[in-house]
């Protein structure tokens, strides 16, 4: 708290004995000690309360700071809705399977000749035979 070096102490030592006398020095040197320590846990409560603030304040910054990201991005992501137009996507997307399903194969043979990569993976085996 206070820049004070040996010399500066043994000093105020002994002008404190020559004032106040060898018989009420040590309970007036008691005194002073009780008196650093309350100042000092007073600083230190100080320091801790301002440090406390300057986090509140700083994580409310931070908050605020994230919320303006995601009040940014929700716009984002609605203005990339409004320009896909997945409605229209998916009923494009079922229009085409269904007429698919309607037209089926043209010819009967290809009907009955099913793709390879269908007939070997999606064929379920018969554990029995």
């Amino acid at each position: 708290m206070f820049d004070m070096g040996f010399a500066e102490m043994l000093v105020i030592g002994i002008v404190a004995l020559i004032v106040i006398g060898p018989e009420r020095l040590p309970s007036v040197a008691r005194k002073a000690g009780a008196w650093f320590a309350r100042i000092r846990r007073f600083v230190t409560n100080v320091k801790s309360d301002v440090e406390r603030e300057f986090r509140t304040d700083e994580l409310q910054r931070m908050l605020q700071q994230q919320q303006e990201e995601l009040s940014s991005l929700k716009e984002t992501i609605n203005e990339t809705r409004h320009d896909v137009d997945l409605d229209g996507i998916q009923r494009s997307v079922e229009e085409a399977a269904n007429e698919a399903i309607d037209s089926g194969p043209a010819d009967p043979a290809e009907a009955n000749s099913a793709p390879e990569s269908l007939t070997s993976d999606s064929a379920p085996s018969n554990p029995r035979s």
